[in-house]
């Protein structure tokens, strides 16, 4: 039996355990460049390569996931951070869990993100690989690049599932 995971609305405060939201809002410095013409808001994450390592830019292209869907695995980046800047302009899932040991499904937490936001897990923060819904995703992604391996991937003792959205509102 799977346990049901808990649809949460991705906030700054709700996620700060996690890493960042990053989004043009209210909580970000802001200001006028460009002689007026753009806002800028500024230093939006901590992007962390880690030790001997750059920051990278790529592009993640996702194929979408079925609902309902059985979370069996998590991953998370020792060396380095990983941000995920969203270019589709669609909803997303976001399932994560604290740094530390492996996670049992009772530390995970499941966000719904808008299309204007995008999350960057800090080091070592467990999370699950892109949950695009109802088509393919594009992301921009600035992670680590650099020796060592950065990707530990682990298979859940038992599993949690993220059921039909209307059903993890309630």
């Amino acid at each position: 039996m799977s346990l049901v995971l808990k649809l949460e609305t991705l906030t700054h405060e709700a996620f700060a355990p996690f890493g960042e939201v990053i989004e043009a809002s209210e909580h970000a410095q802001q200001f006028s460049i460009n002689e007026g013409n753009t806002q800028r808001y500024h230093d939006l994450a901590t992007i962390d390569p880690g030790e001997d390592g750059k920051a990278i830019v790529s592009i993640f292209r996702g194929q979408p996931r079925s609902l309902p869907f059985t979370v069996t695995m998590m991953e998370r980046h020792p060396k380095g951070s990983q941000a995920f800047i969203p270019m589709s302009g669609r909803p997303y899932l976001v399932v994560v869990a604290p740094k530390g040991d492996a996670p049992k499904p009772s530390d995970l937490r499941l966000f719904l993100a808008r299309g204007d936001q995008g999350v960057n897990y800090a080091t070592g923060v467990w999370h699950h690989p892109l949950l695009g819904l109802e088509s393919v995703v594009d992301f921009i992604v600035i992670d680590r690049q650099g020796p060592g391996d950065n990707c530990d991937v682990v298979t859940l003792n038992h599993t949690a599932l993220i059921a039909e959205l209307e059903s993890c509102l309630v």
